[in-house]
C-alpha cells in the first residue's frame, strides 16, 4: 500500500493503539482522534471518557503522533440515543453498536477525518476488508480471531465507507495484539476490554434507562395464564432474559416437560397492548424457539441484495451462523427461514448475514416465526 495520511480513531483501549502503531510501522501518517460521545454524566463512576483521553493521548505520546479531542456528543444523541429510546419504549431491543458505527464511526467521523485531509481511517474493530477483483466491489470480512470477530457490528457499512477504511487488527488474534501492545511499551497493554453500551460504558442498566423512559409496571404471567409477580415496565426486559425477574423461588406445577420445577423462568413474549409480560420455565421450552424470522431496514454491503438463497445468519452477537434460506431482500424487509429451530430471537436486534466469512449486510429483526 501507498504512503497515506490516516486517521485512527484512538479510544483508549488497546485494540485502536496498536492499530495506530501497525499503520506507523508501516510508514503512513498517522494522526489520532479521540471521540467524545457521551456528555450527560461524564463526572460519573460509569463515564470513563476523561480516563480513556488520558489512554489515548499517553498511546499517541508514546507513538508520536499527533491526537485530537473531537466532540460529536449532539450527533450521537440525535442518530444514536433517540433512537435507541424510541425502540426501548416500543418494547424491542435495540443494538446500539450497530448504530453507533453506521451513524458516528463511520459517518460524523469519517467525515471529520476527510475534512483533515484524510484519505483513510482506521480502528481497532476485528475484521477485515477485501476489494474483490472480479466484482470490483469491497467486501467486509470476519476477523481473523473467531472469539474477537466483530463484523455483526459493522454490517450496515456500505462500498463508500469501506472504500476509506483499514482494520489492521482484524488480522491478528487478541493474544497477540496484547503481545504487541506489550513488547513496545504501551501504557494501556493490559488495560480490560470495554462492554456496556456504546460511549456511555458499563452501568446498571435498568437504572440508567429509568432516566430517560417512565415506567409501567404490569403482570408477569407463566403459559397457563397465572400471575406469578410484577414486572417494572416491559421496556426493562429482553426475550431470553433470565436474571432480574424477581420471581426465581417460584416453582410451575405441571412445568413444560423436562423442565423440572427448578429450572429457571425466561422472559418469553412481551405483550405491548395488555402491558404482560410472559415468562416460561426451561432453556428450551418451545416459546423460546423460532423456526424463521422477519426484518425490515435492510443494509447491504454490496449495494444490493445477496443473489444467494441458501447462507448463514447470526441474531446475536457471539452466535455460531445458523444456515437459513434467505426470501426476498430486494427491497427494506426480508424473511429467514432456519434449518434449526432458533433460541431467542428477538425484535429490534440485526440479523445479519453471512456467505462463508464474508458478512453480507442484514436487517433488523421485526419479528419471530414460532417453531411450535
Amino acid at each position: 500500500m501507498k504512503k497515506q495520511r490516516i486517521v485512527v480513531g484512538l479510544s483508549g483501549g488497546v485494540d485502536s493503539a496498536v492499530t495506530a502503531h501497525l499503520l506507523k510501522q508501516q510508514g503512513h501518517e498517522v494522526v489520532g482522534i479521540f471521540m467524545k460521545n457521551w456528555e450527560d454524566d461524564d463526572d460519573s463512576e460509569y463515564c470513563s471518557s476523561n480516563i480513556d483521553f488520558v489512554d489515548a493521548a499517553s498511546v499517541a505520546d508514546v507513538l508520536g503522533i499527533e491526537i485530537e479531542h473531537v466532540n460529536f456528543a449532539a450527533d450521537y444523541k440525535d442518530r444514536v440515543f433517540a433512537e435507541f429510546l424510541r425502540e426501548y419504549q416500543a418494547g424491542r431491543t435495540p443494538n446500539p453498536d450497530v448504530l453507533c458505527n453506521a451513524e458516528i464511526k463511520f459517518k460524523a467521523f469519517l467525515d471529520h477525518a476527510m475534512r483533515l485531509g484524510a484519505e483513510k481511517i482506521a480502528t481497532g474493530h476485528y475484521a477485515r476488508v477485501r476489494l474483490n477483483e472480479a466484482t470490483g466491489r469491497h467486501e467486509l470480512l470476519k476477523g481473523l480471531d473467531p472469539a474477537k470477530d466483530q463484523s455483526y457490528f459493522l454490517h450496515r457499512l456500505n462500498q463508500a465507507q469501506l472504500s476509506k477504511t483499514l482494520f489492521p487488527v482484524g488480522e491478528l488474534h487478541k493474544t497477540e495484539v496484547r503481545r504487541i501492545a506489550d513488547e513496545i511499551g504501551l501504557p494501556n497493554a493490559k488495560k480490560k476490554d470495554s462492554t456496556g453500551i456504546c460511549f456511555i460504558g458499563e452501568r446498571p442498566f435498568r437504572e440508567f434507562l429509568n432516566r430517560y423512559i417512565s415506567k409501567e409496571p404490569g403482570p408477569i404471567k407463566d403459559e397457563r395464564g397465572r400471575t406469578l409477580g410484577q414486572h417494572q415496565g416491559l421496556s426493562f426486559y429482553t426475550l431470553g432474559q433470565r436474571q432480574g425477574l424477581g420471581i426465581g423461588g417460584i416453582k410451575a406445577r405441571g412445568a413444560q416437560r423436562g423442565a423440572g420445577d427448578h429450572s429457571p423462568w425466561f422472559v418469553a413474549r412481551k405483550d405491548m397492548p395488555s402491558n404482560t409480560l410472559w415468562v416460561v420455565q426451561g432453556h428450551d421450552h418451545p416459546w423460546l424457539l423460532s423456526s424463521g424470522l422477519t426484518a425490515d431496514d435492510a443494509s447491504w454491503v454490496a449495494g444490493e441484495a445477496p443473489a444467494l438463497v441458501e447462507c448463514g445468519a447470526k441474531t446475536r452477537y457471539r452466535q455460531a451462523d445458523a444456515p437459513c434460506r434467505l426470501d426476498g431482500g430486494a427491497g427494506e424487509a426480508f424473511r429467514l427461514d432456519f434449518a434449526d429451530p432458533q433460541w431467542a430471537v428477538t425484535p429490534g436486534q440485526s440479523a445479519v448475514l453471512y456467505d462463508g466469512e464474508v458478512c453480507l449486510g442484514g436487517g433488523v429483526i421485526s419479528g419471530a416465526i414460532s417453531a411450535i
